[in-house]
């Protein structure tokens, strides 16, 4: 099921939101310019490597800014163009709304603390893996959590696909769509947590799930008006 758009109205221009919608696709598309063993290298710098940062915490380094800024950096890097997409549109279509209710800095803060928490969730599940992980998503999540308990009874027009190849499109309970989406995710990071691989196929589960619970959690504490 892809989501299309909901039915409540942004009352203000989501600034942070096409803000950050900018800022990631400028980035992707500078380094996607540039050759391959340049975007390798920049994605092992600064994309958040699981392995890397439990062996510093097993070699009893202090952890400071200068080994922990892939928690922010991984955030706003993509691996290609469809993951990027498929991100910023997540973005938009729920961003905008929690934005209203927080204001633009709180969101802003509200975001980035979001992509922390989902990348501690990572390492925790993950602690020895060497594959470097990029994405918004876990900050998204943190976004999707923060809608799924402040607009519970939105709407999410949502395309199903069809046995007929006729485009179906349904109005769906955004607590529905939202809950369902969960559970995806979270029998998705046991399974392949079991299996002995939390980024199979790409996709960090347990980012995903970190970034819901923290938006579920923590968003009454970055709301405008609390009510």
């Amino acid at each position: 099921m892809f989501p299309i758009r909901d039915n409540i109205p942004s009352r203000r221009p989501p600034v942070i939101t096409l803000s950050l919608i900018i800022i990631n696709s400028l980035i992707f598309f500078t380094l996607s310019s540039a050759s391959y063993s340049t975007f390798a290298e920049f994605v092992y710098k600064y994309g958040l490597i699981p392995a890397k940062i439990t062996k510093l915490i097993i070699s009893g380094v202090p952890l400071s800014g200068s080994n922990l800024y892939p928690f922010i950096t991984s955030m706003f890097l993509h691996g290609n163009t469809f993951h990027l997409i498929s991100n910023m549109w997540i973005l938009w279509l729920f961003g905008d709304n929690v934005e209203d209710r927080m204001g633009h800095i709180r969101f802003l803060i509200f975001y980035l603390l979001s992509g922390v928490i989902a990348g501690v969730f990572h390492l925790v599940f993950n602690p020895i893996s060497p594959v470097p992980v990029v994405g918004a998503s876990g900050a998204i999540a943190g976004i999707m959590g923060a809608y799924f308990v402040l607009f519970p009874s939105a709407r999410i027009i949502t395309l199903v696909p069809s046995f007929f190849l006729v485009p179906v499109f349904l109005p769906i309970p955004a607590v529905v769509y939202l809950f369902l989406w969960f559970l995806t995710q979270l029998y998705s990071g046991m399974v392949y947590s079991v299996i002995g691989g939390t980024t199979v196929g790409g996709i960090a589960w347990w980012a995903h799930i970190g970034g819901f619970i923290s938006g579920v959690l923590l968003n009454r504490f970055f709301l405008r008006d609390r009510y």
